[in-house]
């Protein structure tokens, strides 16, 4: 069967649900999962893995690629680039008796690993182990492998397997966690390891926003007593202090404005990366272990106060704003209805002005109009002279006396046709 022409990103959407599998991982094996908060230097771990499978004379992924599993004989390294950060996962069988003294990453080059691009943000040694034929020893398991902290644990993947860890960071930068295998799928096995620490690492990666929301608090509080302090000083001030006035409300809103800008995106991820710890948690299937905090428990516990910190935060920046933006509008209106009643009262003085003008003007007019007709009936006066004394029988005065209306009306017409002339050009 011909089917019509395949959307141009048909096959990349159709295999997004098959990439970043988890590892098919069989008990005893030993794990090390490093997440690297990349700050700006995306990318670089892709050369990191290149680099390292180039040293060991294996095929390294491709430069394009986002995600690889490499086989390295006596180890094997998971690597996942994700929007905000990578993670690595060396993997490396072992014998049921294994402990934390010889982690997974010690198969790693040190000065590759300490030549990673970005900042750790979680760092795990991990066992998964066979369970033992009689109940765990949680007394014993954390004086053994946890120096006496106590534990978090629970029953994960439907009963098949058991999780422990205390969540702490120990002197070698690592935490620890230690998995039974009850029967465990290796595909299954592989996605409970994931779980648990896409657990963690999303926990801190949601973490990141509450400091910031702990310094933005002080800040917001001195922001919001601004604003109270220029809303009552709106409703005393006259109309003289209003520029002053709206001008610290636009400093105060640009301060707000780049307060939400630097951030609004780190908020939204943590509300992002909260949604995906409860959603591991739920994937992980954990049933209670007696006498034992679950996972889901134990992160919820500090987790939730502070991502409801940061949305109050968020919450309080976004009114804040919106308060601060119904008072600058206020405000301005006020500012322009005062600029209005002004330029209404240079309007008026204008007209005053125009009018004095006019009035000015028309006597100017009449001024001319007597002077012009004075000069031309002298010019008369002077031709009726002449003409008198060259024997015509004309009286000059009279002459004059006659061109005397005469003229005046020709010059106040004609001044009166150059000023609407003027008039309808300006117009």
């Amino acid at each position: 069967m011909l089917l019509p022409e395949n959307h141009e990103q048909r096959e990349e959407l159709n295999d997004e649900v098959h990439a970043r599998p988890p590892e098919a991982l069989e008990a005893p094996v030993a794990i090390t999962y490093i997440a690297l908060f990349e700050g700006g230097r995306r990318g670089e771990d892709a050369r990191a893995v290149r680099e390292l499978a180039e040293r060991f004379s294996i095929t390294p992924p491709d430069e394009s690629a986002v995600h690889a599993s490499l086989d390295f004989g006596g180890f094997r390294l998971k690597w996942e680039r994700h929007t905000e950060f990578s993670r690595l996962k060396v993997i490396v069988p072992v014998k049921d008796d294994t402990t934390f003294q010889t982690p997974a990453i010690s198969q790693l080059p040190e000065d590759w690993i300490s030549g990673l691009p970005g900042r750790t943000m979680v760092a795990t040694n991990i066992l998964l182990l066979p369970a033992p034929k009689g109940p765990v020893d949680i007394e014993a398991l954390s004086q053994t492998h946890f120096g006496g902290n106590t534990l978090i644990g629970a029953s994960v993947g439907g009963g098949k397997a058991e999780a422990y860890t205390d969540f702490r960071i120990r002197s070698d930068g690592f935490s620890r966690l230690i998995v039974y295998d009850n029967g465990l799928a290796l595909r299954q096995a592989g996605r409970v390891i994931q779980r648990l620490v896409e657990i963690d690492t999303y926990r801190l990666m949601a973490l990141l926003a509450f400091p910031m929301a702990r310094g933005l608090a002080p800040k917001l509080t001195l922001q919001e007593r601004e604003l109270a302090l220029i809303a009552n000083a709106m409703s005393a001030e006259t109309a003289q202090e209003e520029p002053v006035l709206l001008d610290r409300l636009t400093r105060l809103q640009a301060a707000i404005e780049s307060g939400q800008a630097e951030t609004d995106y780190r908020f939204s991820a943590a509300r992002a990366y909260y949604d995906l710890v409860h959603r591991r948690i739920k994937d992980l299937r954990e049933a209670r272990l007696e006498g034992l905090q679950t996972f889901g428990e134990f992160t919820e516990r500090r987790l939730l106060p502070a991502i409801n910190t940061c949305v109050a935060i968020a919450d309080r920046q976004e009114k804040l704003s919106r308060r601060v933006a119904r008072a600058t509008q206020l405000l301005s209106t006020r500012v322009d209805v005062a600029r209005e009643g002004q330029n209404q009262e240079v309007l008026a003085r204008m007209a005053r002005r125009a009018k004095m003008q006019l009035r000015l003007q028309e006597t100017v007019e009449g001024l001319s109009v007597a002077a012009v007709t004075y000069y031309v009936v002298g010019l008369v006066g002077y031709a009726a002279k002449a003409l008198e004394a060259g024997g015509l029988p004309i009286n000059p005065n009279v002459a004059m006396g006659i061109a005397i209306p005469v003229i005046a009306g020709l010059v106040w017409f004609g001044v009166r046709r150059v000023r609407e002339q003027v008039t309808k050009d300006d117009a």
